[in-house]
């Protein structure tokens, strides 16, 4: 029960004690654990079958027995519920009729003039904004949910401040990646000049092809990518939106898909139009993963993971997605300006996770969104500059939090430090209670294997 808290925060075991209470409802459904909604099986609650209905409270069903904290669910359960989608299978299926017209689409798409595309999309899209679950702009629900419930286990121990291993390298505030999913030839083409507008801003980026079909991507191509100092990652096989449809023909791709990672000696993958399914993963070779949204109200496959922070399926990292992509914000919002991703960026920092931005070479090409793209690589700079939000490569996002996530934080004689390959980046930070909410604090200056203080408690 406390194994998602423990690896989230990367805090001693011995603070954090919760448990189960009773046998579970055989069916799922949604019920709120306070202010936020989630989904899975519940001791003693009504579930709902909409996240839209009244929800029943499982917080008042929450008990604590000494320094134990007694939940009505069972934890990990509800958060692998949401990070992977799960709550998704309750959603009626696609009729044969939208799964014919999918696949019609798919076959004309490469043909089809832009301004039709988006007519077409937003038809399909309509009443987005009317969705309640989950959260937009963006959905802290998993991030929400394990302070809350770390906030509760700090009271029953009585501690003042609790120490954890700080969620970024050399004390970042939070983090950013750039991602650049390449579509067409066109794009293939623009790539250069899109590696000289991120250098004038020292942001590198990755750029996820797709090997086969849509363009050729010969080995000069992938080098002068690399040779500059940007990522490649995969991008699907084909990019026809067929990838997840059938369990056969996904295995059957995913081996071809394991042979271009090797080939462009890439380590992460991103599926086509951010199709997916999280419980094929165990069959795709990579390190990680970059297709799913945090909200996914402007996609055409809807859900979410509801966390803005990188988390594991099974032993594939995700890097979630948690801004809106290029596309849907000039073309079916119709917005150029930096307003909605810069909403999104306060709420990620706000809980200092990863604020993972796809931008494609295909649609930027124009003055005006060039423009916009320019001032979004100059506002993230601001923000490496004054607010320490470190900009790193996907790749270094992933070799950093599968460190973090082997690191263990040792009690000494005078205090705490951390052990484990890549301890000397990490940062030792506390948690702590004002005004009802969570706060942390850390030095970002002091070397993560020197021992810091002890955590108060109250008397």
């Amino acid at each position: 029960m406390n194994n998602c808290i423990n690896q989230y925060y990367r805090c001693p075991e011995s603070f954090v004690d919760i448990s189960q209470r009773g046998s579970l409802s055989e069916n799922k459904g949604y019920f709120r654990f306070g202010e936020e909604i989630v989904y899975g099986r519940c001791s003693g609650l009504r579930l709902s079958d909409s996240p839209g209905a009244k929800l029943e409270d499982a917080l008042q069903a929450t008990t604590r027995a000494g320094q134990e904290i007694i939940l009505p669910f069972d934890l990990d359960e509800v958060v692998d519920n949401l990070r992977c989608e799960r709550y998704k299978r309750h959603s009626p299926r696609h009729t044969a009729m939208q799964a014919t017209l999918a696949s019609a689409y798919y076959f004309v798409r490469p043909i089809l003039p832009v301004a039709v595309r988006k007519h077409l999309q937003k038809v399909r899209l309509r009443n987005w904004d009317k969705l309640s679950f989950p959260k937009w702009p963006v959905d802290r629900t998993v991030d929400e949910l394990l302070e809350n419930l770390l906030l509760t286990s700090m009271r029953a121990h009585s501690l003042d401040s609790l120490p954890f291993i700080w969620f970024w390298p050399d004390g970042a505030s939070s983090c950013a990646v750039m991602t650049h999913d390449v579509e067409t030839a066109l794009g293939r083409d623009f790539c250069s000049q899109l590696m000289d507008m991120n250098d004038s801003f020292q942001i590198k980026s990755s750029f996820q092809v797709v090997p086969e079909k849509r363009y050729s991507v010969s080995p000069a191509y992938i080098d002068s990518i690399k040779r500059r100092g940007f990522e490649v990652a995969v991008q699907d096989l084909n990019h026809d939106g067929h990838l997840f449809r059938e369990r056969k023909e996904f295995l059957s791709r995913a081996a071809k898909i394991n042979s271009y990672r090797h080939q462009y000696g890439a380590e992460g993958f991103r599926a086509a139009v951010l199709y997916r399914n999280q419980d094929w993963y165990d069959k795709l070779d990579f390190a990680y993963d970059m297709s799913v949204p945090n909200v996914a109200h402007l996609d055409p496959q809807r859900g979410g993971c509801c966390t803005v922070m990188p988390y594991f399926i099974g032993d594939i990292l995700e890097l979630p997605v948690t801004t809106t992509q290029d596309y849907s914000l000039f073309h079916i919002l119709n917005d150029h300006s930096l307003d909605l991703w810069k909403q999104q960026a306060e709420l990620i920092m706000q809980k200092h996770g990863l604020m993972n931005f796809i931008i494609h070479p295909d649609y930027i090409m124009e003055t005006e969104e060039k423009n916009t793209y320019r001032a979004l690589l100059a506002y993230l700079a601001d923000l490496r500059r004054d607010k320490n939000v470190w900009i790193p490569l996907p790749l270094e996002v992933n070799r950093w939090w599968r460190d973090r996530a082997n690191m263990k934080l040792v009690e000494t004689g005078d205090g705490w430090q951390i052990e484990g390959q890549g301890c000397e980046r990490a940062r030792i930070a506390y948690a702590s209670e004002q005004d009802g909410r969570m706060v942390f604090s850390w030095e970002p200056r002091v070397s993560a294997h020197v021992s810091a203080r002890v955590p108060g408690s109250r008397s």
